[in-house]
């Protein structure tokens, strides 16, 4: 699969080119060896420099990015024994929202999130990540279990929103978003949120209230997409990058807000280029919460989420 550089990554891009032409030319010597070495470093600095200088609408780029690790990346790469778990027993199966039982450091663990998908038929499938009702009740159903079996949960969110079609409305989102926030809020188990591509709206609350609340470097949380602040404040959804960088969507603000507990650095040029390393850190950062919220007694462990919940905004 080729690899899509974003707008901003041109001059990125026109220097790794550089090198694939070298790389494929029929010379072979050391010239060749050294003139790759010094352009793999300018990339390096050039990345460095780029990312490191991001505006937030080129944040809501990268978050965006078709190459972003997945939920079922995440899956893979930092838990073990995973068995999904299907159906909300009241309508259906939703496949934009994966949940299940897993072992994360040979604990068992419940895991719940919203997968894109990644070929166009598996995009299809699950609905680029729109959940519906059954979707959300289902999570809810996972949630329970969770508690009932005193399991922690932790919640990867990346998703646009919830689905907004009418047959969506028809089952009842709206009540099934409230319930998830009641049911979280007031969870007996620890909770882990972790923001890894777009927290989009109501969908993305729905997963979203935890005792430690983090998101990655370049990834984006907001109550609207910022072609949907656009269009409502504007009415005019080309000016989505205006609205992006007035609704603050990205990680360094939110947390200067309070509305998130931690950022999760990525590596150079986003967790796209080096799904182990990200992992990784995803890994280290759940370790070391679950083990702090675990020592707590579950009514202190409460109370401290209350608090959180009811801070919100007082910044």
């Amino acid at each position: 699969m080729a690899y899509t550089y974003l707008e901003f990554e041109k001059p990125i891009s026109d220097l790794e080119n550089k090198i694939e032409k070298l790389r494929g030319s029929e010379d072979n010597n050391s010239n060749i060896e050294l003139e790759i070495s010094d352009l793999s470093l300018q990339i390096e600095k050039l990345t460095s420099d780029v990312y490191s200088n991001l505006s937030i609408w080129q944040k809501v780029q990268v978050a965006r990015h078709p190459h972003r690790p997945h939920f079922s990346d995440y899956i893979e790469n930092i838990f073990t024994e995973f068995e999904e778990l299907h159906g909300d027993r009241n309508f259906g199966e939703d496949n934009a929202l994966i949940g299940g039982l897993a072992k994360f450091k040979n604990k068992s663990v419940m895991v719940i999130g919203q997968e894109k998908g990644k070929s166009t038929e598996d995009k299809i499938s699950r609905n680029f990540g729109m959940a519906q009702p059954e979707g959300y009740r289902k999570a809810a159903r996972l949630m329970q279990m969770a508690e009932n079996f005193k399991l922690p949960l932790i919640s990867f969110i990346d998703t646009p929103g919830a689905y907004p079609g009418i047959e969506s409305e028809e089952r009842g989102m709206s009540e099934a978003i409230a319930r998830n926030l009641s049911l979280l809020s007031n969870l007996k188990t620890p909770v882990v949120v972790i923001i890894t591509g777009e927290g989009g709206s109501g969908g993305a609350l729905a997963i979203g209230v935890g005792d430690h609340v983090c998101m990655l470097e370049h990834s984006i949380y907001a109550v609207a997409s910022p072609e949907a602040c656009a269009s409502i404040v504007w009415r005019d959804g080309s000016k989505a990058k205006e609205a992006a960088e007035a609704m603050k969507v990205d990680a360094k603000n939110l947390k200067k807000l309070g509305l998130i507990d931690e950022i999760i650095l990525e590596p150079l040029g986003g967790a796209h280029r080096d799904l182990g390393s990200i992992s990784i850190s995803i890994s280290d950062v759940i370790d070391e919460k679950l083990r702090n919220l675990q020592e707590m007694s579950i009514s202190e462990l409460l109370k401290k989420r209350y608090e959180k919940i009811m801070s919100y905004g007082s910044i």
